[in-house]
């Protein structure tokens, strides 16, 4: 954390209620530590920009407990400890011969609170994080572990994948695996919003992951990285011209914390994120905020949002829009239809952010957006949970699970009102 010791997220926009965070080294202390606290909460890689992390209680950090990676090759599965950072995971599937389908921008992030948010990752036919897990395991309450499966508990389990905390501390989690595979990433610059009215299916499907990055201050996008299957041609992208560099997100910023570029082949774990882990991506000295809404509505949505250009562009850093195929994971924002994502990185000042969110949330309204729940929005608990079909049952499942509301905290005591 930063801050010369004080316990804040990682881009110093929240500051932790709890007075010590606690980081248990065995799974028997942390069921103590469980079992013995009025609340718990357990803070990942601090990449949320909210409070959903925040507690009164026990604030508690997994990334002391036993890195575990454990790989089944005949199943095509890995059980990984909750703690365990994407990077860190990717090389060992890599260097056994497997791969996971899809990866975040950030390697940098934890595997539990990745999924526990609805992390996503990015391709037309690519589900986000969370639809790769078979399993969980979780200390519950009075200290137990409990057990989750895809196979055994159904419906159920798909209303635990992406439980922002509230069901108990994940301490591992079991993936579905496959096989290793390299990818090409190449930019394109200059890309019209114009050109996507007749052309978006063609443009976001021109690769395995295609990314579009826009300052709005005006309606184009200054890049497109397509993230292309190695063996597979050279991309047809008629609408842009190929950068000529190696190129950031961020115009200005250094891309030699971005992955590799310019078509040069590479594993997957190298080109599906777009940033390198042995590189902070950057400082820490932003606010994000992301909406997930079903990609039909994708060219209104993003005509609504040129609209609003002369607000926006003042205060962002750049904006990302992407594809993530539909899921059913009860409170996933991906759940029931494809979704088209716009990612919002801004300047780091909440007072002159949140009033541009207002707007923008309300030009999107009429898409029923949801908001990524590790990220900054304005939208109201209500009308949050109106936008998930299972939101009910997810609530009668926290209540299964945890009826003391143990792991609840202010962030969910307005999301799941007892």
């Amino acid at each position: 954390m930063r801050d010369g010791g004080m316990r804040t997220n990682w881009a110093g926009n929240i500051t932790f209620s709890a007075e010590r965070v606690h980081r248990p080294e065995s799974t028997g202390a942390l069921r103590s530590l469980v079992a013995a606290s009025r609340r718990v909460r357990v803070l990942g890689s601090g990449h949320s920009f909210n409070d959903i992390a925040d507690t009164d209680g026990a604030l508690v950090e997994l990334s002391g407990l036993p890195p575990e990676i454990d790989i089944d090759t005949a199943a095509a599965t890995v059980r990984v400890a909750a703690g365990v950072r994407y990077a860190e995971l990717a090389q060992r599937l890599h260097e056994s011969g497997f791969a996971l389908p899809n990866m975040a921008s950030l390697p940098h992030i934890s595997m539990a609170g990745s999924v526990a948010t609805g992390t996503h990752g990015s391709g037309n036919a690519n589900g986000g994080l969370g639809t790769s897990v078979s399993a969980l395991e979780l200390v519950t309450p009075d200290g137990e572990v409990a057990v989750l499966s895809r196979d055994k508990d159904g419906d159920r389990f798909d209303g635990a994948v992406v439980s922002l905390g509230a069901l108990g501390v994940v301490t591992a989690l079991t993936l579905d695996l496959v096989p290793d595979f390299a990818l090409r990433q190449h930019v394109f610059t200059g890309l019209e919003l114009a050109d996507l009215d007749g052309h978006f299916d063609a443009i976001t499907g021109a690769a395995y992951s295609v990314s579009m990055f826009t300052d709005w201050r005006a309606p184009r996008f200054g890049q497109v990285w397509l993230k292309q299957l190695a063996d597979a041609p050279p991309p047809e992208f008629p609408w842009a011209a190929p950068a000529t560099g190696p190129m950031h997100p961020v115009p200005g910023a250094d891309p030699v914390n971005c992955t590799a570029q310019q078509g040069v082949a590479g594993p997957w774990h190298e080109r599906l994120p777009h940033f390198r882990p042995g590189f902070t991506p950057s400082s820490g000295a932003e606010l994000q905020s992301e909406y997930l809404l079903p990609r039909e509505h994708a060219l209104p949505a993003l005509h609504a949002l040129a609209g609003l250009g002369a607000d926006i562009a003042p205060l962002l850093q750049i904006c990302e829009v992407r594809t993530v195929a539909a899921d059913r994971l009860w409170l996933s924002p991906a759940y029931g239809h494809d979704c088209v994502a716009f990612h919002f990185t801004w300047v780091p000042d909440t007072a002159a952010v949140l009033p541009v969110l207002a707007r923008l949330e309300q030009r999107l309204a009429p898409y029923a957006p949801r908001p990524h729940w590790g990220k900054v929005y304005v939208a109201d608990a209500a009308e949050v949970r109106s936008r998930y079909p299972r939101m009910a049952d997810f609530r009668a499942l926290a209540a299964e699970l945890d009826p003391g509301r143990t792991f609840s905290n202010a962030h969910l005591d307005r999301l799941l009102p007892a």
